[in-house]
């Protein structure tokens, strides 16, 4: 019986190992389904609402936006009143915004990397072709790590999608800080 009993331990230990690798292995097909989705989409529609932190100052504001197959986006801010009715299109090659008598006065975040408006293009971005540095399940949904290029002052994507695939919220960190975070509802593919 002695004999027995480290047998079983190891079937036991070697089980509880598959099940772990198994639930694993699901996680990375989920992050590997959510993208190949992404690049797939005709384009989505969504709600976010964007914190900009500058470490002595914080901003919150909030935008419907829409993007395309290419990963662009068009917005238009909603709230706070002062900026609402500011709309805008982000692309890799840049981005403009058109507004009557408002203007969005946001210093750039990282180092002239980043403007808060383009918090929303740089998540379809990084989902669609950044890279994927960890996965993990957590309470609030399916957790990727995503660095948005291989340069050496990438910006780093904390991204957490629900059981559907669709994102809701998202922090970027830049130099060990987070400099920017959104949450995001009614997320649609087109």
């Amino acid at each position: 019986m002695k004999r027995g009993l480290p047998v079983l331990l190891t079937l036991i230990l070697a089980l509880v190992l598959l099940g772990g690798c198994r639930e694993s292995h699901s996680e990375e097909e989920r992050a590997m389904e959510a993208r190949e989705r992404f690049l797939a989409a005709q384009g989505c529609t969504f709600q976010a609402e964007v914190t900009a932190d500058y470490g002595d100052k914080v901003y919150t504001f909030s935008m419907d936006c829409q993007g395309n197959d290419m990963g662009d986006v068009a917005f238009s801010v909603t709230a706070p009143d002062s900026i609402a009715g500011i709309t805008g299109s982000l692309s890799g090659q840049g981005g403009s915004l058109v507004f009557d008598g408002q203007a969005l006065a946001f210093s750039l975040l990282a180092d002239g990397q980043v403007s808060p408006a383009s918090a929303p293009w740089l998540l379809l971005h990084t989902l669609r072709g950044g890279f994927l540095t960890s996965y993990s399940q957590t309470e609030e949904g399916l957790l990727l790590s995503i660095d948005d290029s291989y340069e050496a002052d990438s910006l780093h994507l904390d991204i957490w999608l629900n059981e559907a695939g669709a994102p809701t919220g998202a922090e970027v960190v830049w130099a060990g800080r987070r400099i920017l975070s959104l949450q995001v509802s009614n997320f649609t593919f087109l």
